[in-house]
């Protein structure tokens, strides 16, 4: 029996990984700074651990992972969020015969960089709005011709995301700011497991409600052609292995264009299917295609009654959103493991109490003390 460690047991597509490894018959931990987590409860989980943020101190971090790895016999890491950047260090410190579902770091950093990903697209002749950093000359010749947004060059969850109209001035000149030209139309993102360089599969998906910028209930997208060759050309003369997501808009004319790249798991490992997912990520050389979970629409329940009721007094959108609910399966319920779900908001209080204590808002007491801000590798 394989045992994997999970690097994260805090957000909803943990549990969705921890749940397709178990169903795949192995035994499964999870890792995490945080003493309490959505998947500390789950029957899919062998154990949890608690370990040093990586933003606290990264020597011990790496320290804490790497005594999990030898005294359980861990032969496959996952990393899931924010926190894979700093995983991917540990590549060449693991121990023989232990495997890293991630690319080399070299490779995330850029892909995780907004301006050095849409750079690399551009270079491959993939269609992608006008971008520059803060501190280039471009960025103000687009910032008063275009309506555009801005933003950090490392950044995740909408954090520090600005809509901003043609002619505004810009907030930020260093390189660190990203100025991208605003484009309408309809926002849709992928999530491709990769091997290789080989699609093993890929899902496109749109978020129906949202908190903030995050979608919180989605629903799949079968019908895609331009994003889903637009991955395919993508991964064209690539070594990449691991997830891979991007998002993209769509124009009235069904061009798409990525806007940015996520080297992580994201929300759309919920529309996998739960036993294929799990034998894919323990044979990826060998796996064909990952079947796609029953159902179309799914959701973080909780948090998609939150904002539901933070609508209660614009009756159409309150109206819209209630529907959305009903029609969408919870990521977190299992009729086999329910704990998760009925502990949901106590297991989530290292999350909740910063947001609602302080200025963070909920994506940043999520990632605050995981996120990578790019490091030199």
């Amino acid at each position: 029996m394989t045992t994997v460690l999970l690097t994260l047991g805090r957000l909803p597509k943990a549990l969705a990984i921890a749940r397709a490894c178990r169903a795949a018959g192995c035994r499964v931990l999870v890792a995490d700074p945080f003493r309490w987590h959505v998947c500390k409860p789950s029957r899919d989980v062998a154990r949890s651990f608690r370990v040093t943020a990586p933003n606290d101190s990264l020597p011990h971090y790496f320290a804490d992972l790497l005594a999990i790895v030898e005294a359980e016999s861990v032969g496959l890491v996952i990393p899931i969020s924010e926190e894979a950047l700093h995983v991917a260090k540990l590549r060449d410190q693991l121990p023989m015969g232990v495997r890293l579902w991630a690319a080399p770091l070299e490779q995330l950093a850029e892909l995780h960089h907004k301006r050095d990903f849409i750079a690399l697209a551009a270079r491959k002749g993939l269609e992608v709005p006008e971008t520059f950093t803060a501190d280039e000359p471009g960025a103000l010749e687009l910032s008063r011709k275009n309506d555009y947004v801005e933003k950090p060059v490392h950044s995740c969850s909408g954090i520090g995301l600005r809509f901003a109209k043609a002619g505004d001035a810009l907030e930020s000149s260093s390189k660190e700011g990203l100025v991208q030209t605003h484009l309408d139309g309809d926002l849709i993102s992928s999530l491709s497991v990769v091997s290789e360089g080989r699609e093993v599969a890929t899902v496109f998906y749109r978020g129906c409600v949202f908190a903030g910028t995050v979608a919180i209930c989605f629903e799949r997208v079968d019908n895609a052609p331009s994003a889903r060759q637009w991955v395919s050309d993508f991964l064209k003369d690539s070594n990449y292995s691991g997830f891979l997501a991007f998002d993209f808009i769509v124009d009235e004319s069904g061009v798409a264009r990525a806007i940015e790249c996520n080297p992580r798991a994201t929300s759309g490992v919920h529309f996998f299917d739960t036993p294929s997912l799990g034998r894919a990520l323990l044979n990826p050389e060998t796996a064909q295609a990952i079947q796609l979970a029953e159902g179309t629409r799914f959701q973080w329940g909780y948090s998609t009654l939150t904002e539901t009721y933070a609508a209660i007094f614009k009756p159409r959108e309150f109206v819209r959103r209630f529907k959305e609910m009903l029609a969408a399966r919870d990521v977190i319920w299992a009729g086999h493991d329910p704990l998760p779900f009925l502990l949901m908001t106590p297991m989530s209080w290292e999350i909740l109490w910063p947001a609602m204590t302080s200025d963070l808002s909920l994506g940043e007491a999520t990632q605050r003390d995981i996120a990578w801000f790019g490091e030199s590798p």
